[in-house]
């Protein structure tokens, strides 16, 4: 199976929320998994215990995640929302190490699903 690097947008932007984010990211998981990919989203599971409005609550965290791009095959980056500077800063990284980066889409899933969240019923 691939290991694979999910980026996604997390903050607040374009008039979309971290629930927002939080659902798209979702969707996203689910997209890789539905490839038989085994994905990892630390925005996602970091910012259940960090503060991502910490500075440096948020760099420990970003600086712990390049750990995993070393084991990783490749970074997903889903760009159905824009390319935040989080997401950058993964790409750079992969970049610098020489991970395969690959650009998804998978539709703006928030338009219609805003402040909703991923309940098991929406798989």
């Amino acid at each position: 199976m691939t290991r694979v690097i999910i980026e996604s947008p997390y903050a607040e932007n374009n008039g979309l929320t971290v629930d927002d984010h939080i659902f798209y990211a979702q969707k996203c998981l689910l997209d890789s998994l539905m490839r038989q990919e085994t994905p990892f989203a630390s925005h996602i599971l970091y910012t259940q215990v960090l503060n991502d409005l910490d500075k440096n609550q948020r760099e420990l965290g970003m600086r712990l995640a390049l750990k995993w791009y070393e084991v990783a095959d490749l970074c997903a980056v889903y760009q159905d929302l824009g390319i935040s500077k989080g997401m950058r800063y993964g790409m750079d990284c992969a970049k610098e190490i020489g991970l395969t980066i690959e650009y998804r889409s998978i539709g703006n899933v928030c338009e219609k699903n805003v402040g909703r969240g991923l309940r098991s019923g929406d798989w």
